[in-house]
């Protein structure tokens, strides 16, 4: 029950999306140029009509792939590193997700045009096939233009463990050991598709403000920008 009134809370400041259908066609579409990449062990090369953050997510759902959105391109091995979990816990890790938006996110956000510090969230409530996400940057970021082309890896799940298993969590998992990539796929701006609803929150304001007002945020300054 619990998880119901939780589920019913967050979608008013977040952005709820469910998981995706695919017609057979993408499927196929999909299964070919994936198993195309692992057959001649390179990267994926992308020649679908369809969305990529629709491949990704058809992958990450119906392989045991994890993925990882990174803006460097040639990393032929993650090593564990000093991170900070959802729950505030430092772990040497490496990171990965289920989740294709995420991913890309990571992958097309130009850490080195950063002032201060960014936000951003993609939640999983328990036994909701939902997802909830959240995504702002401060005023000095968004000014930079900070979007780039990046890549997504596909990572060996069994590798991997949930990072938590909390009625409310990221969907972040992780592993100690070191880990190379499966294959990848080269992304940029336009395959992220929240690019248009990335907030912008005050520095000095708390988490929870920027939570709570990034629906509102983001609706306005599209208003603004069809203005």
């Amino acid at each position: 029950m619990i998880h119901i009134v939780v589920s019913a809370l967050m979608k008013y400041p977040l952005y709820r999306i469910p998981e995706s259908q695919f017609s057979p066609e993408e499927v196929d579409c999909y299964e070919k140029i994936y198993s195309d990449a692992l057959l001649n062990d390179k990267e994926v090369i992308y020649t679908c009509q369809f969305p990529k953050h629709r491949f990704i997510e058809y992958i990450s759902l119906s392989k045991p792939v994890l993925l990882h959105g990174s803006n460097h391109k040639e990393i032929d091995e993650f090593q564990p590193r000093k991170q900070t979990l959802y729950s505030g816990e430092y772990v040497d890790a490496v990171f990965a997700t289920k989740d294709a938006i995420w991913s890309l996110f990571y992958a097309v956000f130009d850490r080195g045009k950063l002032v201060h510090h960014f936000r951003n969230a993609c939640l999983r409530v328990m036994r909701d096939k939902n997802k909830y996400y959240f995504f702002s940057l401060t005023r000095g970021t968004l000014q930079k233009d900070p979007w780039t082309t990046g890549m997504v890896y596909f990572l060996p799940q069994d590798s991997f463990n949930k990072a938590s298993n909390a009625i409310v969590s990221f969907d972040e998992w992780i592993s100690l050991k070191p880990m190379k990539p499966i294959t990848k796929l080269e992304v940029g701006p336009r395959d992220f598709i929240f690019l248009d609803r990335v907030s912008c929150h005050k520095e000095t304001e708390s988490i929870f403000v920027s939570w709570f007002l990034y629906k509102h945020r983001t609706k306005r300054r599209n208003l603004i920008q069809i203005q």
